[in-house]
């Protein structure tokens, strides 16, 4: 056995492997990162491709011992990433997965192309491509959907990157430490390398299609432009929701968080990052996050927009919403679309009562330091309660 210690997915590892022990096996055995898929093994089909040191190699040819020191990407790994999030909705809206046992490798490799070619070339983009292998779609909604994000980013003045970052030839994972024991802080030091600009467009917030899309409304006895400025302190806006606690210094254009939900058992802390935008000529607003809970391999992009009607000759505000959401992961399969769109109003109904507080100058339970959780039991109750009152009302009705 050897010891060996990498960075998977931003999480620092150490374990004792066997040194025929393959990558893909060790992620899928040892860490229960089964995203990564096993086909032909032989590291022709490509299903079980993933970065290494940011570079797409094949896992079930490459032992775990020779990434000792390296920084491991699987495709959960990439919840939060900009391109890989394009390229899912453009995988999705151009028909290019079926059976998806290929897609993880296929996302991968097409995020590295999408890096490094300067125009959607349909033939550059296939022979990039070529090392990946469907045996459902036939490839057409493939290439498709990958030079479309090719189009769109290059549209945006964004510009590739040669050789999308390599710095020389060699294989993946060869530029970092081979000692073991120095590994977790040769991790750490090749993370300080990254350049502010590489960072920015990590973090960078794209623009997404919801899956659902609800509206809602309330109302504060407030004039609106008192309103509006509220909404504009994110501190403020935080501290009126439950669970909510903030990371860092926020601007008012970006805010960095957490959000903390208990649903009976199942607990979940998704953190991520949002982009705010306002329009004080309009009084509206939107505001574009995405977040990823690593315990329950959940992954959510949210959108909402705001615009702010005055009524009751301006001394009080109508809260207009438009809330779009998408969601991925386990949670996905147990929030189904009735219950999301009642705890979101039940929060919203909480959200709104703190807000009038905070307007009014009475303390808010819970403030944005995450102290009151998000509970999804209490939601539940409040929500049974009030379908039974309804259910009881049709019934007198009658």
């Amino acid at each position: 056995m050897t010891m060996i210690g990498l960075t998977v997915n931003t999480r620092p590892v150490k374990a004792s492997v066997e040194p025929r022990t393959h990558l893909a096996d060790f992620l899928r055995d040892n860490l229960n990162l089964t995203g990564t898929h096993l086909g032909c093994e032989h590291g022709v089909c490509g299903a079980c491709t993933l970065l290494l040191d940011d570079m797409p190699a094949r896992s079930c040819i490459t032992y775990a011992v020779a990434c000792d020191g390296a920084r491991v990407t699987t495709i959960e790994g990439l919840d939060n990433d900009e391109i890989a999030t394009e390229l899912r909705a453009a995988f999705t809206r151009e028909h290019a997965l079926q059976c998806g046992y290929c897609t993880p490798g296929m996302l991968i490799a097409a995020r590295d192309i999408v890096l490094r070619l300067p125009t959607s070339d349909e033939h550059s983009v296939r022979v990039g491509m070529s090392g990946n292998l469907c045996r459902c779609t036939g490839y057409v909604g493939i290439v498709r959907a990958v030079r479309t994000v090719i189009d769109q980013r290059r549209e945006r003045g964004i510009t590739p990157i040669p050789g999308g970052g390599r710095q020389a030839l060699g294989p993946a994972g060869s530029g970092n430490a081979t000692n073991p024991v120095v590994s977790e802080t040769t991790a750490r030091a090749a993370a300080k390398t990254e350049t502010p600009d590489q960072i920015s467009v990590a973090m960078a917030i794209p623009n997404f299609t919801p899956a659902k899309v609800f509206e809602d409304q309330f109302t504060v006895a407030f004039p609106p432009a008192k309103v509006f400025d509220m909404l504009g302190d994110v501190a403020q806006v935080a501290a009126c929701l439950p669970g909510t606690s903030l990371i860092g210094t926020p601007t008012p254009e970006r805010v960095e968080g957490m959000i903390r939900v208990k649903l009976g058992p199942i607990s979940a802390n998704f953190r991520g990052a949002a982009r705010i935008e306002r329009v004080p000529e309009d009084l509206t607003g939107r505001i574009v996050g995405m977040g990823s809970d690593q315990r329950s391999r959940s992954s959510t992009q949210g959108e909402i927009r705001y615009r702010l009607v005055p009524i009751e000759q301006g001394a009080a505000t109508r809260v207009e919403l438009s809330i779009g959401y998408s969601l991925k992961g386990m949670l996905a399969q147990i929030a189904r679309d009735g219950l999301v769109r009642d705890l979101a109003a039940r929060l919203t109904a909480d959200f709104a009562r703190n807000l009038d507080r905070h307007l009014s100058g009475v303390p808010v339970d819970g403030a944005a330091d995450g102290s009151q959780d998000l509970n999804g039991v209490s939601l539940l109750i409040g929500l049974l309660r009030r379908r039974v009152q309804e259910t009881i009302r049709r019934i007198w009705g009658r």
